[in-house]
């Protein structure tokens, strides 16, 4: 038994061993990152991106008489048609390859996450490729969402 113990701690210990001399090694090769200059376009889209959904909230208070409820469901829905819009141009992916994270966090990312893939497939027709492969990006975050929330809820709803 105290030779099985002595084995397995020898071989632990190689195995730490040969972990960090590869640890060295990837952080020897890997490339750098340019953090400053992916994270400054990447605040700056992303910001613009939420500048223009103020906007739009801003005008759709001086324009319409609608609730504070139904501002933000009308801002939602302009955003994500411009979203959809700018991706069916091939404009939000140029943006996305400038930007990076900061074009995909707002929901003008969710509706690009919608509609690529529906664009894609479009040539497989309308139930095989735009409906079968619409959601491919985004189907697991909305069920994931959608799971969550009713859990919350139900949690809510028992000790509440």
């Amino acid at each position: 038994m105290k030779q099985l113990k002595n084995l397995l701690k020898k071989k632990t210990n190689e195995e730490n061993h040969e972990n960090k001399e590869y640890l060295d090694y990837v952080h020897k090769t890997a490339p750098r990152t340019k953090e400053l200059k992916t994270l400054v376009p990447a605040f700056l889209v992303g910001g613009a991106i939420c500048m223009v959904g103020q906007l739009v909230s801003d005008l759709l208070k001086m324009w319409t008489d609608l609730d504070k409820e139904g501002i933000a469901t009308a801002t939602s829905i302009i955003m994500i048609f411009l979203g959809s819009f700018f991706t069916g141009l091939g404009l939000y992916d140029r943006l996305g390859r400038i930007a990076g994270g900061g074009s995909i966090v707002p929901i003008t990312g969710f509706a690009n996450s919608i509609v690529s893939p529906a664009m894609e497939f479009n040539r497989e027709g309308v139930t095989f490729g735009i409906c079968a492969q619409m959601f491919v990006i985004a189907g697991p975050i909305v069920v994931l969402g959608i799971s969550v929330s009713v859990l919350v809820g139900l949690v809510y709803m028992i000790f509440a």
